[in-house]
């Protein structure tokens, strides 16, 4: 927006703008505005313009539409603008041009479309014209006139936001734009304008009328276009800096932003958003033409905090930090806390926080392990207790989930109440699941507290669906793509899953579309077809054959934008105001066909699709381009192009529709307005299938104990685990079957705490690890462990009261400790101390050995002496703390009449509205026997007169149950103890009970089984691992148990009565020990008594019981078996056998047994015929009890069982001969040679074995001995010639059996692999040998074949291999060769050896240290002949030949030159020269036919010699004499080869010359080929032919080598012809 708040009539420059007005306007052709504008002096003396700067070139490339001045403008009439500097005059909004100066003149011109952008010049100033006004170009885009301030609040406006770029661009495409020109006025043309004529006057008012149309009919139609602008993440210009002030000063914090949408900026206090409203008066923000500002009125010291500036826009958010200290005057504080000398003297030491000395920070009501579901609303919190309490500090106050910092969002929530910190999961999701952790910081000081949250998945909507994944992330996003990813959930449902559907929903919508019509795998999925500038959300089912799981919690928004535009944006920066500027519009440029795509790869490859991504092209023109990508399988030129109705517009691009398993290859070709170019380069063959593997099953399951409630499970991670996400652990109640998830958030580590198990029960517990590919198969079930809590010594007792006293003894009693260690108490130890007015003495030994009872008789006490008492108990763990000390007893004889108090009361089986009271009676009776006892209660807060007397007469049991009690209420309980004389003092208040059924209680439930016996049972589901089933009677122990049988195992107890009768009535009480007061009871009087006996006598006389019904056997013969087996028989048990309603017996066909001490009744037939189809039935009979069971056998039943009866007996009779135990199978050897062997039986010396392969009869030199019943055939050197079917024979007198093993395609393949994974162990470390060419690295195997594919690997980068470093195989050595090594050379080589399934390495150090530096060293300074001569030099007699070359070596080499090997000086007609050390000339004025021949030149230095050959044909051809030099254009070369030595192989070896007839050119050269290029595989092979000339050139015989290629196989020397290999004796050697 354009705007000049000083504009006034009377300024002595005005302020005049050249509007164009257009034609027409249309969609197709937006209004272009042409401005022109200057900035001049504002004094009217000053005649000279103002200086200027020219607007850099990166800020002229932000915006890509120019304002241009057409070329129809006529160039009179200069117009100036005056913009202040504090104007904004360029909005990315619009121009909003509201002038109102009678100098503005406008005039109609027709505007000049401009169909694409042209790139202003750049203007340059120049010292010495500092003072001139130089014209500069900007591109200014003119939109739409609304402002956009920051984030918007709705979704709507936010898709708007996040589409901006697409208009823009496309609108920047047409080249539309503005012109503005500005030029500098002179004085004279000031004066002209200021004597205007009223016609001027009037037609410059009608100007401003048509140009305020013009702007309104601008705006109207740009209010159509895409609303959003050219987006910009948001950037601070201007930092704000931190201040020191004193208090009751005030503050201000400034800065600026840049960015588009407009930044929306807030403010931070210690990363709490400042509420201005919240403080009014305190804080004052202010936001003016992108200066922002914090203003803090009357600092406090509580001001003193660090505050932070947050600038956030669509693009992005940045923040910018301060710090604010806020100084004490001194007269305010002690000024010995900061002044005093001696530090000593205060505690305290000045932080961040202000004045404090070391904090101690505590949590109370703390949270504890919690449990959740999906969508339920949980929270955590902790009470936060600070010492010193300082009121003017606060804590920071920070929470973390499994050690990520937790900031609040519309699923998070935080508090802090000033003492208390809570967090709140509003919505619960899977993802929340972990340990969370609350930090309390008081500056340098803070504490931690945490806990772990569980998170179980919600009910599905359909019975045994999957649970909802959870962790659903958008990667790589861009225009039209974005890859989708996610975790896979810990509950499948009871079926595995079969897939997942991604389903995505554009923000501000509610529609939600399917993005893949299949189920997919893998965990990671491309979405495409996003509509550019738009944001989505994306969600993920599971899917399994019972139906589709919940969704998925939504992923964050993600906008389909271009990341290079995005950085481009980022790097650009909005340019200043400087002055002065020019705009003019660019002409259009030619239209360019775009280049090829470069760097295509696949990035990613599964059995659903395959993810392309390549580098847009360098040659691309101004307008954008798209692309269509290609398809061909591998090995064809069949391209088909993927993409066919709608170019690609991202780099990236996912192909489906492939075949699985297949191979294919992929390019990509770019388009625009002026064509389609050039496909890029194919990639390399890509096999559809999955590349990253599902981890193997993790080991080493090992539980151990944590609390009553906690196991710690740990585990080893899975050998060649990629990208694991994490693991699921799963427990079980052992025998139970039933596996639940322990954890719904894959953890990451190998250490896990499984919380929420049951107390005492038995657990397994098993692991699987998990990545994107899917999840692995669950581990090896753990031994199983008791869930237990790891025992401690326990707590101290309490309520110490004496029960009986006299002259020299004490009877104490006291109250079990609340918490007991987790495991039963032993004993108790007593301590005693004598108190003398008042003052206590030394605590003295009551008991040596520990007392099991609550009672202990003190003894030896002096009499009238006062004591205090203390007692602590002891568990396995050790002595727990003594109890505090109890109040001050006197000994003395008590005469009292009545007795004393009873102790040990104690409440049992409570419930909501009853209880049962227990003690025992007094230790000291009075002066008569105990007669009865009264029991008293009152609610626990009532007031002491409020005791109230159970019972109105005495009781004689000690016992008592206690009905009519109000459920909720808490009640306390005492007794008295009476006799002859009276009632004695009460005992000792129990502990407050609460009359309540507690969830889970469970009662004595009574039952008669199967036999008549009568039982009472009892479950607790709370046991601790130490607790016991207590069984009473009448609340007292059970002395005889010669009626009762008590059974208990695990959580259940029960007692069984022999034979009940009236000696059994009574109340039978069960108590569980160490629970919190587990019990119930069950009364049988009389009545009860006989209704029990009379269900048991109907139960007396049962069926036979069956273990197992009627089945059918074939046993080894071919007999037929008909059994089963009943649990008991007795003596006079008879069994009946029917067939077809007809009875049979024992005889010839059917064999008959009944075994009564097994209960087991068997038939056996012969042989099966076809009369003997139909139904068997077997009657049993034992006394009063019968049972039968029958079995049909007809139709199909009948038939199989027939064939399976005459095979049985085939086979007997087959293994009556030789036979084999084992069929034929193979093994591979340590020295990697096939073994095929079979196991055989029943052999004799007359049996014969025959082999054959592909039924042609295998010859073997030895005769088999059957050692050990094993037969085998030694293949040596497996190869593919070895392929087929192998078959062997026994066979002698008493018949023959055979068996064939089939070695093709995956049979072969996988003994192939083993082949080369033997091969690959048995290479030999890798070793360096220097060569004369330079280093070669080798290793040697068994034998090579060609299935083992061989690679290597420089510092962990491929090596593609070239002339300079090649690879291959001789004999079986393994070799890398690296000629003329460099310093780039050193390094880590590695030697890959894949078999096909693992890859084996072999490593070697060519880092410069050890014996290999020489090698290298050697190599790297030697003598060599850098380059210049050729290989062959043709040349016309008569002619000068120029041939030179430069050498190099350290030290400096020897040059001496050879012709026709043998030594050569320089003469009149040739001369030889050796210059600086390094050039070296060789010249012949005029060259005859006695000048042919082979030259040498010869380079030594003490580190080696090289050799460089040049052969000169001198042909005889008449006419005008010419120079061939070696680096003339016109003249011809062939490659070049070089021979090179080390100093330690100074001897000379052999040469070879290469002369080919066609040159073409004499430089020569040394090429580099290019890395991605995959060298052919050369091969020599041992031919007679090939030796020969071996000899010729070398003078020895060669030695053929491969070059392997890393996805290839190499060729094998001394390959055996079909000619020379024979398949009888030379095939394989039997054992």
């Amino acid at each position: 927006m354009l705007k000049d708040p000083q504009l006034t009539p009377g300024a002595p420059q005005p302020i005049a703008t050249r509007l164009q007005q257009a034609s027409a306007l249309t969609p197709q052709q937006p209004t272009a505005m042409a401005l022109q504008l200057t900035t001049s002096s504002r004094q009217p003396t000053a005649t000279a313009p103002q200086p200027t700067t020219a607007l850099p070139r990166k800020a002229r490339g932000l915006l890509p539409t120019a304002l241009t001045r057409s070329p129809s403008a006529p160039a009179q009439l200069p117009t100036a603008m005056h913009l202040s500097p504090s104007t904004s005059w360029l909005q990315p909004t619009g121009w909003d041009l509201k002038l109102k100066n009678s100098n503005l003149m406008i005039e109609d011109q027709s505007y000049k479309m401009s169909p694409k952008a042209k790139r202003a010049k750049q203007s340059l100033i120049s010292e010495d014209k500092e003072n001139e006004a130089l014209d500069y170009s900007v591109p200014i885009f003119t939109g739409r006139q609304v402002n956009i301030s920051g984030i918007t609040d709705t979704e709507e406006e936010r898709i708007k936001e996040s589409a901006a770029y697409v208009a823009k661009r496309n609108l920047f495409a047409t080249g539309e734009g503005v012109s503005v020109s500005k030029v500098a006025k002179t004085t004279s043309e000031e004066e002209h304008h200021e004597k205007k004529s009223r016609k001027v006057a009037i037609r410059e008012s009608a100007e401003r009328v048509a140009m305020k149309k013009t702007l309104e009919e601008t705006q109207a139609f740009h209010r159509k276009l895409n609303q959003d602008k050219l987006l910009h993440a948001p950037e601070f210009i201007i930092e704000p800096r931190s201040h020191t002030i004193w208090e009751k000063e005030n503050v201000r914090f400034n800065c600026s932003v840049a960015g588009w949408p407009e930044p929306r900026v807030t403010w931070y206090k210690n990363n709490v958003p400042i509420d201005v409203q919240a403080h009014p008066g305190k804080y004052i923000i202010q936001s003016r033409y992108g200066l922002h500002s914090l203003e803090i009125t009357e600092c406090e010291f509580d001001d003193t905090a660090q505050y932070h500036a947050s600038a956030m826009n669509v693009k992005g958010e940045v923040s910018v930090y301060a710090s604010l200290v806020v100084k004490r005057y001194k007269g305010e504080i002690d000024a010995s806390l900061l002044h005093g000398r001696n530090l000593s003297l205060s505690p305290f030491a000045v932080t961040p926080h202000g004045y404090a000395s070391r904090f101690e920070i505590s949590f109370v009501d703390k949270f504890d392990v919690a449990f959740g579901r999906e969508g339920e609303t949980m929270s955590l919190g902790c009470t936060v207790v600070i010492n010193p309490d300082i009121k003017r500090f606060k804590p920071d106050i920070e929470w973390y989930r499994n050690g990520v910092l937790i900031t609040p969002s519309k699923w998070v929530q935080m508090q802090w109440s000033g003492e208390r910190a809570s967090l709140t999961l509003t919505h619960a999701n899977k993802e929340d699941e972990g340990l969370y952790t609350l930090r309390v910081a008081m500056g340098e000081y803070y504490e931690e507290y945490s806990g772990y949250v569980f998170v179980r998945d919600a009910d599905a909507e359909i019975p045994g669906a999957p649970g909802a994944p959870l962790d659903v992330q958008c990667l790589d996003a861009n225009k039209d793509y974005v890859i989708v990813s996610w975790k896979q959930p810990a509950v499948d449902g009871g079926n595995p899953i079969l897939g997942y559907f991604i389903d995505r929903c554009e923000v501000g919508t509610s529609h939600w579309t399917q993005c893949n019509e299949n189920p997919v795998k893998f965990a990671r999925f491309p979405v495409t077809g996003l509509i550019e500038g738009r944001s989505y959300i994306f969600r993920v089912r599971a899917v399994n054959k019972a139906g589709v799981s919940l969704p998925s919690r939504v992923s964050e928004p993600v906008a389909a934008l271009d990341p290079a535009d995005r950085a481009r944006l980022r790097s650009h920066p909005s340019a200043p105001w400087t002055g002065q500027i020019i705009v003019t519009e660019e002409e259009p440029a030619e239209g360019v066909v775009p280049g090829p795509p470069t760097d295509l790869q696949v990035i990613e490859a599964t059995k659903n699709y395959v993810v392309l991504s390549w580098k847009p092209p360098g040659q691309r023109g101004h307008e954008g381009i798209m692309y269509f990508v290609e398809k061909c399988v591998a090995g064809t030129e069949d391209w088909q192009r993927v993409n066919t109705e709608i170019p690609v517009k991202s780099p990236r691009f996912a192909v489906f529709d492939l075949s699985e398993g297949k191979s294919y290859c992929f390019r990509v070709r770019c388009c625009n307005s002026a064509g389609i170019g050039e496909p890029s380069e194919a990639t390399e063959a890509t096999v559809v299938d999955d590349k990253l593997d599902i981890p193997k099953a993790p080991g080493r399951i090992m539980p151990t104990r944590n609390t009553d409630t906690s196991v710690v499970v740990t585990w080893t991670e899975p050998p060649d685990a990629k990208e694991l996400v994490g693991y699921y652990i799963e427990s079980s109640v052992e025998g139970s079957g039933r596996w639940e998830p322990c954890n719904n958030n894959p953890v990451k580590g190998t250490r896990f705490v499984c919380h929420g198990l049951s107390t005492g029960e038995k657990y397994i517990f098993r692991v699987r690890a998990v990545n994107a590919a899917g999840l692995s198969e669950f581990s090896q079930e753990s031994e199983p462990i008791e869930v237990k809590a790891a025992i401690a010594a326990p707590s101290p007792p309490y309520d110490i009261v004496v029960l009986e006293s006299v002259r020299d003894s004490m009877v104490l009693g006291w109250k079990q400790p609340e918490a007991i260690g987790g495991t039963e108490i032993t004993g108790y130890y007593v301590n005693y101390r004598e108190v003398v007015d008042g003052v206590p003495g030394k605590w003295k030994e009551a008991n040596i050995k520990a007392v099991a009872d609550r009672a202990y008789r003190i003894e030896n006490l002096k009499e009238n002496m006062v004591y205090q008492f203390q007692v602590a108990a002891a568990n396995l763990a050790g002595v727990g703390a003594p109890s505090k000390p109890s109040k001050s007893f006197k000994c003395e004889e008590w005469t009292i009449a009545v007795p004393g108090p009873p102790h040990d009361v104690k409440c049992t089986e409570v419930r909501k509205d009853s209880l049962v009271l227990l003690w025992k009676e007094p230790v000291y009776s009075g002066r008569t026997p105990v007669v009865g006892y009264y029991v008293d209660m009152k609610e626990t807060e009532a007031k002491e007169e409020r005791w109230r007397s159970v019972n109105e007469k005495p009781l004689q049991k000690k016992y008592l149950k206690i009905g009519g009690l109000t459920q909720g209420v808490s009640y306390v309980f005492r007794v008295r103890a009476a006799n002859q004389a009276g009632v004695g003092k009460p005992s000792d208040v129990t502990d407050a009970v609460i009359a309540e059924t507690r969830p889970g209680t469970k009662e004595v439930v009574v039952d008669v089984d199967d036999n008549g016996v009568i039982s009472l049972n009892f479950e607790c589901d709370q046991m601790s691992p130490d607790s016991k089933f207590i069984w009473s009677k009448n609340y007292e122990p059970i002395e005889d148990d010669s009626r009762l049988n008590i059974d208990t195992k695990g959580g259940k107890s029960k007692l069984s009565f022999k034979n009940l009768g009236e000696d059994d009535l009574g109340i039978y009480s069960c108590i569980v020990t160490d629970t919190d007061g587990v019990s119930s009871s069950y009364t049988i009087d009389e009545e009860e008594m006989k209704r029990l006996l009379a269900l048991s006598h109907e139960r007396q006389f049962p069926t036979v019981p069956l273990i197992s019904e009627l089945a059918v056997e074939i046993l080894e013969k071919g007999e037929v078996r008909f059994w089963l087996q009943a649990e008991k028989l007795s003596g006079n048990a008879k069994a009946n056998f029917v067939f077809n309603d007809k009875e049979i017996f024992n005889g010839e066909k059917y064999k008959m047994k009944v075994d009564k001490n097994t209960g087991l009744v068997e038939m056996i037939m012969d042989k099966l015929e076809e009369k003997d189809e139909g139904t068997y039935t077997f009657q049993l009979q034992d006394g009063k009890a019968t049972n039968q069971s029958s079995l049909v056998l007809i139709g199909d039943v009948f038939k199989k069982l027939q064939d399976e009866a005459d095979f049985q007996r085939k086979e007997w009779h087959r293994k009556q001969g030789p036979h084999f135990v084992d069929k034929l199978g193979w093994e591979v050897t340590d020295e990697c040679n096939v073994m095929l062997k079979c196991k055989v039986a029943n052999i004799k010396k007359e049996t014969h074995i025959v082999w054959y392969k592909d039924d042609r009869e295998i010859m073997v030199d030895e005769e088999h001995d059957f050692k050990d019943g094993v037969c085998t055939l030694l293949i040596s050197e497996f190869s593919k010639k070895d392929a087929g079917t192998y078959e062997v024979i026994l066979k002698d007198d008493r018949g023959k059996d055979s068996s064939e093993l089939k070695l093709k395609d995956t049979a072969f393949a996988d003994l192939m692999n083993e082949v080369c994974r033997r091969i690959a162990l048995s290479a030999t470390d890798l070793k360096i040998q220097s060569t004369a060419e330079g280093i070669r690295l080798y290793s040697y195997v068994t034998y090579y074949v060609e299935d083992l594919r061989v690679g290597w690997v420089h510092n962990d980068t491929q090596i593609k291999f070239t002339d300079r470093m090649r690879t291959g195989v001789t004999g079986e050595q393994i070799w890398l060769q690296i000629n003329e090594p460099t310093p780039q050379d050193k390094g880590r080589y590695i030697m890959e050896l894949f078999d096909g399934s693992t890859t084996h390495t072999k490593t070697v150090d060519l880092s410069g240290q050890g014996r290999p530096f020489p090698l290298l060293t050697s190599s790297l300074y030697r003598a060599r002949v850098l380059g210049g001569l050729p290989d062959v030099v043709t040349i016309q007699e008569g002619k000068a030949l120029n041939l030179s070359c430069t050498v190099w070596g350290d030290p400096t080499p020897e040059v001496s030159w050879l012709k026709n090997e043998k030594s050569f000086v320089s003469d009149a007609n040739c001369i030889l020269r050796f210059e600086s050390g390094k050039n070296v000339s060789f010249s012949i004025s005029t060259v005859s036919t006695q000048d042919s021949g082979k030259y040498s030149i010869v380079v030594k230095n003490k580190y080696g010699t090289e050799t460089s050959d040049v052969t000169v044909i001198v042909m005889p051809v008449s006419g005008q004499t010419d120079t061939a030099q070696g680096h003339n254009q016109n003249n011809k070369t062939v490659s070049k080869k070089k021979k090179a030595m080390s100093a330690s192989k100074q001897k000379e070896g052999g040469k070879k010359d290469f002369i080919k007839p066609h040159t073409e050119e004499i430089t020569a050269t040394e090429e580099t080929p290019d890395p991605n290029e995959v060298p052919p595989v050369k091969t020599e092979k041992d031919t007679k032919s090939n030796q020969q000339a071996a000899k010729k050139t070398a003078g020895k015989a060669g030695v053929a080598e491969k070059v392997p290629q890393p996805a290839e196989s190499l060729d094998r020397q001394g390959k055996k012809t079909p000619e020379k290999a024979s398949e009888k004796g030379a095939l394989a050697k039997p054992h």
